[in-house]
């Protein structure tokens, strides 16, 4: 079968023709690094990665990039609420974002490039639309530089708005444009208010990339004038995506080829976000079920379809993957098929269709603890089946980045230790048929917050 993609621009579910034979381009617009990420947040890249997974195990050479937006006016505001330098405020909630996207096995792209790396990239684009008509500074003596939107015909294509019918850019004072839809490349330096550090020269004057221009130039760069797909969540279609587009065309690079997003994760039906005080960290809901069970959760719905974050559903998640493992558990062995089942590939070429592709892993589950029921021969080829499959997506419980051994996994293993040398004792004093001293140890261990589970294959423990 051939992947097939569901293009937002055209609304239609199309093949996916790569420009180049053998080889994907990706874009994925990262997270502006102002505050700790939250469930909402990673969903984003969890979706993109399941779609590089299934990239790279059929055949293709991935070329995968995301950004990260390291300058930006919330970032300068929530920095002067802290009191600290806005380039501290970034790299330390880039490094929290690191640890999380770790915590649920997202690869490290290809390149991750931000945009205060990329000024002059930046300037040569904005200075490619100034000579063609397209964008223009202000005459307000701001230092602001904007795209001119009534000056490309087709700006509002990919969301299918015209222009009257737009809401203003709130991304500067309108005073300086000629249109209050247009929106900034460039914007000048506030002395008064911003610090000097937050400024980089300029033909315009000092000041600092506009948010969508950044994403534009990065793109050009390491992918080039055109590329295969860009994706990111569904609320930056517009303004952020609709203006990528327009910019990028109207500077003559045709851009990307498709364009992908992924719905939101929202709490009482509301996108999740800081802002409604309804975000959940990383951190926290990671203190409740394990990053593979996380990350299975996101997995099991389709990347276009919202989901209603509960801690229920969640613990149902994880109920369901602990089946997985367990029945992986019992059949040993460590080996992966050399190709998943047709079934599988057929629903993850159906526009990335993981909710039918891991009830192909349960199928096979069920008919893996049939086959351990009767003792047949084909038990071992069908966990090798299922841990392609959990490969593909990310959730294989012997990828070794489940147990890197940094942080709190090195806290799990002291955990593991400690509770293993429990349930020696506690073998050893079944075998010597003292079952009170066997059952004090049990319930020393249950008094911990710790489970035992007594399996064909030894005691097994969680939390």
């Amino acid at each position: 079968m051939t992947l097939r993609l569901h293009d937002t621009a055209t609304r239609e579910t199309r093949d996916f023709v790569p420009l180049q034979p053998g080889r994907a381009g990706i874009y994925v617009c990262g997270l502006t690094v102002q505050s700790e990420p939250h469930v909402g947040h990673v969903r984003s890249a969890v979706n993109f990665d399941v779609l590089r997974r299934w990239l790279s195990a059929t055949g293709y050479e991935v070329d995968f990039i995301r950004n990260v937006t390291d300058i930006d006016d919330k970032i300068l505001a929530k920095a002067a609420e802290q009191g600290i330098h806005w380039y501290a405020l970034a790299a330390a909630m880039k490094r929290a974002l690191d640890k999380a996207l770790a915590a649920i096995n997202v690869l490290p792209p290809t390149y991750e490039p931000g945009a205060t790396g990329h000024v002059p990239e930046i300037l040569e684009l904005i200075e490619e639309l100034v000579a063609r008509g397209h964008a223009y500074a202000a005459e307000d003596g701001s230092g602001d530089v904007y795209f001119d939107v009534r000056s490309w015909p087709a700006y509002g294509e990919l969301t299918r708005q015209k222009v009257e019918d737009m809401e203003p850019a709130g991304d500067a004072d309108p005073r300086g444009k000629r249109d209050p839809r247009d929106f900034a490349l460039w914007k000048g330096w506030k002395k008064d208010s911003e610090p000097q550090t937050a400024a980089w020269p300029s033909p315009y004057g000092p000041g600092r990339p506009g948010w969508h221009i950044e994403c534009s130039a990065m793109a050009g760069k390491y992918l080039g004038p055109a590329f295969d797909i860009h994706g990111g969540g569904v609320d930056l279609r517009f303004p952020h995506h609709e203006n990528e587009q327009a910019q990028s065309r109207a500077a003559g690079r045709p851009f990307s080829s498709y364009w992908l997003h992924n719905a939101w994760i929202t709490t009482a039906g509301e996108k999740m976000s800081k802002s409604l005080g309804n975000s959940l960290l990383i951190p926290s809901v990671l203190e409740r079920v394990r990053g593979i069970e996380l990350r299975y959760y996101m997995v099991s719905a389709h990347y276009r379809s919202h989901v209603e974050f509960s801690f229920e559903a969640l613990d149902e998640a994880a109920k369901g993957f602990r089946r997985i493992e367990d029945f992986l558990d019992r059949a040993g062995g460590t080996a992966v098929a050399s190709a998943v089942p047709d079934e599988f590939a057929a629903a993850m070429d159906d526009d990335l269709g993981t909710p039918a592709a891991v009830a192909v892993i349960h199928d096979h589950v069920r008919q893996g603890n049939s086959a351990l029921a009767v003792g047949t021969s084909v038990t071992a080829q069908i966990a090798a089946q299922v841990r392609a499959m959990l490969d593909v997506l990310g959730l294989n419980p012997a990828d070794e980045a489940w147990a890197t051994g940094t942080g709190d996994d090195k806290l799990t293993s002291v955990v593991d230790a400690l509770v293993q040398g429990l349930l020696a004792e506690r073998a050893a004093a079944r075998e010597a048929k003292d079952w009170a001293r066997a059952d004090a140890i049990r319930d020393q261990i249950k008094a911990a917050g710790v489970e035992v589970e007594d399996t064909p294959t030894g005691p097994k423990w969680s939390v």
